[in-house]
């Protein structure tokens, strides 16, 4: 079945079946489809949480307006930006470039002063924004893959950033809350993926110059 067939099938699932769970393979496939996610520079400016802890999770509930399927899915992604990307960031990723194509770091120089010369003519605030949106192209590998392996994945925005970061430490990593997914299987008396799906067509979504 082809990556569309199984869009086509996906939905935004608000009731999970907990009895249901990810094999530590699926969740390993997930993992390694996120990690390959592209980013800006490849810098990868965030980290994922995966949060299956059962206690963790119906406090995290309660700091997602108390939805369900933050509980109730097998998993929950929770993508958190790193809040201060500087020089030695930068250096670090130009480290593991060298590393793992095995060339001299020197002849990264052009490469390290595009990155460097990015990071330190942002804001703070600037750079939180674009780490933000690094994380949504992760989210959006993550629901492909997850729909590829017949796997239920809801993005979710409706949640409270700062409890999030506090009931998971994050601030103390350095990190904070962008995006969450809940991700597992769905209930059977789950009434949104029941519904057909709503798009609009591709004459009033796409424009071709």
């Amino acid at each position: 079945m082809s990556l569309i067939d199984q869009l086509q099938k996906r939905a935004a699932v608000k009731k999970f079946d907990p009895s249901k769970k990810l094999s530590a393979e699926q969740l390993d496939q997930l993992l390694s489809a996120i990690q390959l996610a592209p980013s800006s520079m490849g810098l990868q400016s965030f980290k994922v949480v995966v949060v299956q802890d059962a206690e963790i999770r119906q406090k995290l509930r309660a700091a997602g307006y108390n939805q369900p399927q933050i509980a109730d899915s097998s998993a929950l992604f929770v993508f958190a930006s790193l809040t201060s990307l500087d020089e030695a960031f930068g250096k670090k990723f130009i480290d593991l470039v060298a590393d793992v194509r095995s060339v001299d770091r020197e002849s990264l120089a052009g490469f390290e002063q595009m990155v460097l010369g990015t990071l330190s003519s942002r804001t703070d605030d600037q750079k939180l924004a674009w780490s933000h949106k690094q994380t949504y192209i992760a989210l959006g590998v993550l629901i492909s893959e997850a729909a590829e392996l017949g796997i239920d994945a809801g993005p979710m925005e409706g949640f409270d950033a700062a409890q999030f970061d506090e009931i998971l430490g994050l601030k103390e990593l350095g990190l904070t809350t962008s995006v969450i997914a809940a991700v597992g299987y769905r209930a059977e008396d789950d009434v949104y993926s029941k519904m057909i799906k709503v798009r609009r067509p591709k004459s009033e979504l796409f424009i071709h110059v």
